[in-house]
């Protein structure tokens, strides 16, 4: 609303008005003095025999100047006509997409597969709905979350592209698990009753009465996207052969849409069938406008500041200071008092982007030096560094954690840096708090075999007379025939067992900044060249070794997932 009175956001101002007042009065009443000729000649005189006519000062400049100085005063009390009104409105519409994650989604009657056929669909959604909150749950023979209500599009479309039905802890089909966890997504937003997508291409007998005791009489609305086709397809496991079922037969998944249909509409939900265009997303409604916003009252908001109009001011005044410029300097004293605002340095993916989101962006650039001084988050920070080439900074990062992970990661970056003995402790420590962690035994194996190949030479030259003048090819001699053990089987034993669930390492995609992963996540960079104290076959069998350490997301996972599912079983003993 504008009022023909303004509010002034500056008054103190005000307080300068009577000084202003008082100079300018002293100029207009001011004497003109013309030089000694006025002491000299009569009054009466003065007209004819001086210059300046009948001897009347003009009072023009004293005016402009009065005028200027009070549009000065008046931008500087900040007068304003309109309040500030910001809206906080944004789409209330939470929805959770429970995506089923069997071996069944591989079959490839769509193309090229179920499951790459459901992870577009879902981008596509998720690319439309970049303002409202979505969630992501996979579901097999246990229900997990993938990624919690966010409108972190990056995040989710990270963590989507790596799953696999292989991460899956347990075997089986329940999506009644994956819909009790999908409400309590919705209770603990405080957003409203949301909606929940189900995609996926069968439900059991079991499953249907779980999800329909599940959603009750007054549930959100379910909403299914069946996956498939009539005909069905074989699965093709990763070792070629094709799965088969309980009998030995050649299993061939089937899409029963009709039975689906009838079952999702019963629940109060519709059912469409998956296409190539974005019709059967439409016909869910998914692409409507949400009928509700999110915000305290839901009205648009208005806040207690208002909007500084006295830069307005400053077009007359520029005018005046721009006529009288050439008459003296007194008319560009409003120009003085116009003083600058502070201004502070700021970038533009500081608009956008946190601290840890701008240190990720760096190092899938390739920048990991520039990325570790923007990374808040220790671990994120500690990858960078390690990436860097700054292990001792990598160490000293990863020793903020006390998890495993953490401790298993500063043990790396100390081995990495030469300091081995500081590594075993390290390890050990990650042992001690995880005793199953496969990758931290192996790397405490090998890293004690490198220390005793060290102590082994340090013995043998004191020994040997010609060690004292050549320790440069002594020491190769003796690392030759010790360097085997090193370059043996704990590098490929720890990539066998990272196939394991629970013992495997995570990518630096999925790390600590990302949703859905937990602090004891294993992150482990790309490798790069060792300069330490070692011996050149020692710095050799320490790169292979960090070499064959796995580099998959699907394994942060697997093991995330794997752990849910023992701690879900414990409770329920």
């Amino acid at each position: 609303m504008i009022d023909l009175w303004p509010q002034w956001l500056r008054p103190l101002w005000l307080l300068v008005l009577p000084l202003l007042a008082w100079l300018l009065y002293k100029l207009w009443h001011r004497q003109k003095r013309a030089g000694r000729w006025q002491m000299i000649l009569p009054p009466a005189f003065h007209p004819v025999l001086l210059g300046g006519g009948s001897g009347s000062t003009s009072k023009l400049p004293w005016v402009a100047l009065g005028l200027a100085w009070l549009l000065v005063l008046l931008a500087l009390l900040g007068p304003s006509w309109q309040r500030l009104e910001e809206t906080r409105q944004r789409p209330a519409d939470p929805l959770v997409i429970l995506l089923e994650l069997t071996p069944q989604m591989l079959a490839e009657d769509m193309t090229p597969n179920r499951l790459e056929q459901a992870r577009r669909k879902i981008l596509d959604l998720l690319e439309h709905r970049r303002d409202s909150q979505t969630a992501l749950i996979v579901y097999a023979g246990s229900a997990h979350t993938l990624v919690p209500l966010s409108d972190d599009l990056g995040t989710t479309r990270n963590l989507l592209e790596a799953i696999d039905p292989s991460i899956m802890p347990q075997a089986g089909q329940r999506a009644d698990l994956a819909v009790q966890k999908g409400l309590a997504l919705l209770a603990q937003s405080g957003l409203g009753q949301g909606r929940l997508l189900l995609v996926g291409s069968a439900l059991s007998a079991a499953e249907r009465q779980g999800i329909t005791q599940a959603l009750g009489r007054q549930g959100p609305s379910l909403l299914m996207l069946g996956i498939g086709s009539r005909e069905g397809a074989p699965v093709r496991q990763a070792n070629g052969e094709f799965l088969k079922d309980d009998q030995g037969g050649i299993l061939v998944p089937r899409l029963d849409s009709a039975s689906l249909k009838a079952f999702i509409n019963g629940t109060g939900g519709r059912y469409r069938h998956a296409r190539i265009d974005d019709l059967d997303l439409r016909g869910l409604g998914l692409f409507d406008t949400p009928h509700s916003l999110r915000d305290d009252n839901g009205h648009t908001l208005q806040l207690d500041s208002w909007a500084d109009q006295g830069y307005w001011l400053l077009i007359p005044l520029l005018l005046l200071a721009a006529c009288a410029g050439r008459r003296g300097w007194l008319f560009c004293l409003p120009l003085l008092l116009a003083l600058p605002q502070p201004s502070q340095a700021l970038e533009f993916n500081d608009l956008w982007l946190r601290p840890d989101q701008q240190g990720q962006r760096l190092l899938q650039q390739n920048h990991p030096a520039q990325a570790a001084e923007h990374f808040q988050n220790p671990l994120w920070r500690g990858m960078a560094l390690y990436q860097a080439g700054d292990y001792a900074g990598a160490a000293q990062a990863f020793a903020q954690g006390n998890s495993a992970a953490a401790h298993y990661n500063r043990g790396n970056a100390l081995a990495r840096g030469g300091e081995l003995e500081a590594a075993l402790d390290a390890y050990e420590q990650a042992l001690e708090r995880q005793p199953d962690l496969q990758p931290a035994l192996a790397n405490q194996a090998l890293v004690q075999q490198l220390l005793q190949q060290r102590q082994a030479q340090a013995e043998e030259q004191p020994a040997n007379p010609d060690a004292q003048g050549t320790p440069g090819s002594e020491t190769e001699g003796n690392s030759s025939s010790a360097s085997s053990p090193a370059q043996g089987s704990p590098g490929n034993e720890q990539q066998a067992s990272a196939e394991q669930p629970g013992e495997g390492s995570g990518n630096s995609q999925a790390g600590p900044g990302n949703q859905g992963s937990d602090d004891d996540s294993i992150t482990q960079p790309p490798q790069r060249p060792v300069s330490t104290s070692l011996d050149a076959e020692q710095r050799q069998a320490l790169e292979q070794w960090l070499r064959e350490i796995p580099d998959n997301p699907a394994e942060l996972l697997r093991r995330k997932f794997w752990y849910e599912q023992q701690l879900h079983q414990e409770k329920t003993r």
